[in-house]
């Protein structure tokens, strides 16, 4: 008998693989091919304009994204013998059966097909293991076709590494029963194939999260640790866990479901973190949302990934602050309704006479519009000062083909405006007014207005008994004019006033005195390797001003940065002449810097960590680092500058010029150098403060 035994272990033993194909050759060899899209050879690695291409073994690939998406194209293999029960490859790119595919063919005919895993946009250009079984076809001879028949996005596919194999390679539904509170804390790995991960309450059934994630795989380390809060429920017990993961990663092992843990540990602890910018606790950030303030705190929403550290799930996180500065982070203010259905970019309002109907007590509602991506504009509201949310039952309130929705009060009509984003047409921003934030209006519309709009009252400066309005789009450019409740009249061209990572900026518009504090996305700034990714602008304080074209914005960093300041060094008077001169030491945190110096002809400028600053008279240009900003060709130059890791914003003069940029987060100490390019550098004052870290999180762990 355990003979018997011996021999069964030794036959159902896996034999080795059999190579079809691994794409390292410089051509196809004996494969034929057509078309445009796979060129004459293998690729190696990504192709111009591609994403970043990962997963792949060695240095080849069959990749039909030569010459972009819209190139089409066949690649088909000599004939092959099923000497192995399973065909096993390397799998990505688009996901159409019809026209993107790897076929098995058998005298003319498809017995097999796969294609790739991306149907929509965003997705990830990594490939993964998947199979055919070609176990009734055992001893015949067969084709491999590699079809690209598509157009249009995700018009490619991705292939390596075929082998004929005893063992099925892909994917599989991994189930895990695991108990848990309201936390549950998850490692993530960036980089790693994102998986679809199902939570559901085991004794309802009731799906508790549903979310892409970059889960780390069992046997490596996490990049870091998120958590996902599966709200109070009824009962605290188990939960299933599901995910299509390759057949042998244990990968939802690794997840806890304990109410403290890494994922709830050690915020703003990391050595990259901005100390005065804010950034989302873990994963990513993108546009401001609900910028309001409620007589006590200001609310900063924001879209949000709270499972990864790129674009994805998104969102609306949620923080709170007294002074724009000590941020205190809240739970989700919103999650999607449904996965693929997001809640994408909105704003917030404070429903101060109650129109909505909503509030309670006497105290008047918060209430944001939102995109859900499957259903329309959505509205919400609160009562316990945005900590949860109740959708309206009729929801959606406006339907069309557009996005991000900014509320405003239009006091002379009595009546909200939604300026929204929409692209039927072309791209517009398109004017509904409502009485009750309930029911809308489409009013009218003006054109070559990109996403995330903004709508802000000012008074006019020429008369400040009248107002004037400012039209926002997302990329930071401006119109001045009338707004009547119906429609927005330009009274000149648009105009720019901020300048680099800037991106969808929001303002506060219900602040006492007629103030307007704006915040944007500091696009592109990124954190590689940290727990978070992405960051906003510094607050400034927008004031509309005379220029010598008509009404323009100014913006400078909120007084309350000052609040921040821990130690100032001045300066007065200061010569460089004939070589560079340090001045004042840096140190790794953040800094705010005030400097004027004279422009008397030629170059001159300084250096910090990460940015180089020079006035060219000559050519009437500032540059911040190769960013040029124009300016007067003499005079003196002064710049208010503040100084984080990951970034730098300069605002000249007061203000008329603002600049977001990019430095790498981890620079160390240095000092700010005066630099006398070709004549002399002449300092008239300069302040340096060191600015205090400004947050703390929400949920603090013990160790």
């Amino acid at each position: 008998m355990t003979s018997i035994l011996i021999l069964l272990s030794i036959c159902q033993t896996p034999r080795p693989d059999i190579l079809v194909a691994d794409f390292e050759a410089a051509d196809y060899g004996s494969w034929t091919v057509s078309g445009n899209a796979f060129g004459k050879g293998p690729a190696r690695g990504t192709l111009p304009g591609q994403m970043q291409v990962e997963g792949f073994l060695g240095k080849g690939l069959v990749n039909s994204f030569l010459g972009g998406d819209d190139a089409t194209g066949k690649l088909v293999s000599p004939l092959f013998k099923v000497e192995r029960p399973h065909l096993n490859f390397l799998i990505g790119g688009g996901n159409n059966p019809e026209k993107l595919a790897l076929r098995v063919i058998l005298d003319g005919k498809v017995i097999a097909s796969a294609t790739g895993p991306n149907s929509q946009s965003g997705g990830s250009e990594r490939l993964s293991w998947n199979s055919l079984d070609l176990s009734n076809h055992l001893g015949k001879e067969v084709r491999i076709e590699i079809v690209d028949e598509a157009k249009g996005g995700w018009g490619h596919i991705n292939i390596d590494q075929i082998t004929f194999s005893d063992k099925p390679r892909g994917e599989v539904t991994a189930q895990r029963i695991l108990a848990a509170g309201r936390f549950l804390h998850l490692p993530v790995k960036t980089g790693a194939p994102v998986r679809r991960l199902k939570v559901l309450d085991q004794a309802t059934g009731k799906t508790l999260a549903d979310m892409d994630i970059e889960l780390c795989p069992e046997k490596e380390t996490p990049s870091f640790w998120t958590f996902a809060d599966l709200g109070k429920r009824q009962s605290q017990g188990d939960v299933r866990l599901e995910a299509r993961l390759d057949r042998e990663d244990k990968a939802l092992e690794k997840i806890l479901g304990t109410e403290t843990g890494p994922g709830r540990k050690d915020w703003f602890a990391e050595s990259v973190r901005p100390l005065v910018h804010f950034t989302a606790p873990r994963g990513w950030l993108n546009d401001p949302n609900g910028l309001v303030f409620d007589g006590i705190n200001y609310h900063l929403f924001y879209q949000h990934n709270p499972y990864g550290w790129n674009w994805g799930n998104m969102h609306w996180g949620h923080a709170t602050s007294p002074d724009l500065f000590k941020w205190t982070d809240q739970p989700e203010a919103l999650s999607p309704k449904a996965y693929g259905d997001w809640a994408f970019s909105g704003s917030a309002v404070l429903d101060r006479n109650n129109t909505s109907g909503w509030g309670k007590e006497g105290k008047p509602p918060l209430v944001l519009a939102y995109t859900s991506t499957g259903r329309g504009e959505c509205v919400a509201y609160s009562n316990d000062s945005g900590i949860t949310w109740t959708e309206y039952e009729r929801n959606p309130v406006v339907k069309h083909n557009g996005r991000d929705p900014r509320l405003v009060w239009h006091a002379p009509t009595k009546k909200w405006i939604m300026a929204v984003y929409d692209e039927t047409k072309g791209q517009a921003i398109h004017f509904h007014s409502s009485p009750d934030l309930k029911h809308w209006t489409f009013e009218s519309e003006i054109k070559n207005f990109y996403e995330c709009p903004d709508l802000v009252r000012f008074p006019d400066p020429a008369d400040p008994q009248k107002e004037l309005w400012v039209l926002y789009g997302a990329d930071g450019l401006y119109l001045v004019g009338d707004f009547d409740g119906k429609k927005f009249t330009p009274k000149g061209p648009k105009q720019r006033l901020w300048h680099g990572n800037f991106y969808a900026a929001q303002t506060f518009t219900n602040l006492p005195n007629n103030r307007v504090v704006q915040i944007g996305w500091g696009q592109g700034i990124t954190f590689p390797g940290a727990a978070f990714n992405q960051q906003m602008t510094i607050p400034v304080e927008l004031t509309l001003v005379s220029g010598p074209t008509g009404p323009r914005l100014q913006a400078l960093p909120v007084e309350e940065i000052k609040g921040q300041v821990r130690t100032t060094n001045t300066f007065r008077n200061l010569r460089a002449q004939g070589g560079d001169l340090s001045v004042a030491p840096l140190s790794t945190g953040a800094q705010l810097i005030d400097i004027t110096w004279k422009s008397t002809g030629g170059v001159s400028g300084f250096r910090v960590p990460g940015l180089e600053i020079k006035h060219d008279s000559r050519a009437g240009k500032l540059f911040v680092n190769k960013t040029g900003l124009d300016v007067p060709k003499e005079g003196e130059i002064t710049l208010k500058i503040v100084l984080d890791r990951g970034s730098a914003e300069v605002f000249l003069g007061k203000g008329e010029q603002a600049l977001s940029i990019a430095r790498d987060p981890r620079l160390g100490e240095g000092n700010l150098t005066l630099i006398p390019f070709d004549r002399m550098m002449e300092v008239v004052g300069l302040s340096v403060s060191e600015l205090v870290p400004a947050r703390k999180p929400l949920f603090k762990d013990t160790p």
